[in-house]
């Protein structure tokens, strides 16, 4: 801030150093004047005083250097100025002056402002034929370039549909080349934007007709999705019935694989379904579920295809499961799928958001053993391991814990007391027998709730059978 009020007090003493310079007096110096830091901005300040007498002393001097003026780091700026002041007479000799250069101006890094404030102001039919004639037969060069892009697109702004004719006719004849480049691109969507009806059509049946070059390129992919984001049928259906045939190939390629998803999401129900049912019938089915970017497009298709399509899709994929279950895609297919695991809640690794396995099971009746019930049924559905809760589950002694690992009922009946508070467990599923032995003061005991030094909260908990917030085990 503080240079740039320095910069400023020193530009206003130099101009003040012409203060006292009449005008008149410096006839035959003004066009060097132009091409110093500190004249130019004299000669600005005499045209922003709109006196006639400065205006045609400054225009007689500097319009047949018109050209060098435009594209000098100071006189560019004059250019500027004396484009906005000018009549109309005077701004159509500044234009006829430079015509024959102007694409060479326009590449230039100073000349391209000049030209863009030239383009603003035109107002009548010669100055227009004048300025497309000069650019017409270099479109594409302009378009491709970081300064030249700009003229174009000041063309597409300022002039009207049917001038501009000349970039949608030379957009359309080189659909590839500019819809590739880095700035063609961009000149393209530009060129959507402002097209007529007419003029639209024109450039999206050429992108239609090479889009599956387009849609591979780092470039290209822009512009057939912009087709896409138009949202209008007649435009986006004819352009996604392009792919068909090449779904699978484009669907494993870094860019190509966004614009598959998007016509998934909005394609027409019939092209929608042309496109899933080339992924089902691929044989490398396999191999797009586990491709970094093809798994995203079999996603969209879970998400968007119709139910009876997405049942065809699911009873296809299920069986290569297995297989990519343990890879990031395949836990992102399973979770679409079949759903998060019995229990499990986000917030860590397994899906449980805390690691007590109590942790969001459902609240039991005034009674206790509904929930209780409830909770030996979730914790065999999680084939827990841990023999401290498979205690739990199989503790006896009036608990309400009354099923066997292996979903066989215990032999005693409720309330009968049992002689020991351990017995050995029923015969598991593997054919072996455990004798599970534990303190009636560890935690995982159903008995370790009865005990005088646990709180009153944690025994309404077992009873309801919601330990919801403990992780005791």
């Amino acid at each position: 801030m503080h240079r740039t009020a320095s910069n400023r007090r020193q530009s206003e003493q130099d101009v003040n150093r012409f203060a006292n310079v009449m005008l008149e007096s410096l006839v035959n110096e003004i066009y060097s004047l132009c091409k110093d830091q500190h004249g130019c901005r004299y000669l600005q300040k005499k045209l922003e005083e709109r006196n006639p007498t400065y205006l045609n002393m400054i225009f007689n001097e500097t319009y047949p250097h018109v050209v060098e003026l435009m594209i000098d780091p100071f006189g560019n700026y004059l250019c500027q100025k004396l484009l906005e002041h000018a009549n109309d007479e005077q701004r159509t000799i500044l234009v006829e002056t430079a015509a024959p250069q102007l694409v060479k101006i326009a590449l230039n890094q100073h000349g391209t402002r000049a030209l863009q404030k030239m383009i603003e102001h035109v107002s009548t039919p010669e100055q227009i034929r004048l300025i497309v004639n000069a650019l017409k037969t270099n479109v594409v060069e302009l378009i491709q370039d970081l300064n030249g892009n700009h003229v174009i697109q000041k063309c597409l702004n300022r002039l009207s549909t049917d001038d501009a004719q000349f970039i949608f006719d030379a957009v359309s004849e080189n659909c590839v080349a500019v819809g590739t480049h880095r700035h063609g691109c961009c000149v393209l969507q530009r060129c959507i934007d402002h097209a007529s009806d007419a003029q639209k059509q024109q450039l999206v049946n050429e992108i239609t007709t090479h889009a599956f070059t387009l849609v591979q390129d780092p470039f290209g992919n822009y512009v057939t999705q912009y087709v896409l984001d138009l949202c209008d049928a007649k435009y986006s259906d004819p352009l996604i019935r392009r792919f068909s045939g090449n779904v699978c190939t484009l669907s494993m390629q870094k860019f190509s694989s966004n614009v598959i998803e998007k016509c998934i999401r909005i394609a027409e129900p019939s092209t929608r379904k042309i496109l899933i049912d080339e992924l089902l019938s691929s044989v490398f089915l396999e191999k797009l579920l586990r491709d970094s970017f093809a798994n995203y497009v079999i996603q969209t298709a879970l998400d968007y295809a119709d139910p009876q399509t997405r049942q065809v899709l699911v009873d296809v994929i299920r069986p290569i499961l297995p297989s990519i279950r343990n890879t990031p895609y395949g836990r992102r297919i399973q979770s679409k799928i079949i759903g998060p695991p019995v229990g499990a809640a986000a917030g860590s690794p397994n899906g449980n958001a805390s690691s007590s396995p109590f942790q969001g099971y459902p609240r039991g009746n005034g009674n206790g053993n509904a929930g209780s019930n409830m909770l030996v049924r979730r914790m065999q559905g999680l084939e827990i391991q841990d023999s401290n809760i498979m205690h739990a589950v199989n503790g006896s002694t009036g608990s309400a814990y009354g099923a066997s690992s292996s979903g066989q009922q215990s032999q005693h009946q409720p309330g009968q007391q049992q002689n020991s508070p351990h017995p050995t467990q029923p015969q598991a599923q593997n054919g072996q027998h455990h004798l599970r032995q534990q303190s009636h003061q560890h935690q995982g005991h159903p008995q370790y709730f009865s005990q005088p030094f646990v709180q009153q909260p944690m025994r309404n908990a077992f009873t309801n059978g919601d330990f919801s917030g403990y992780n005791y085990m």
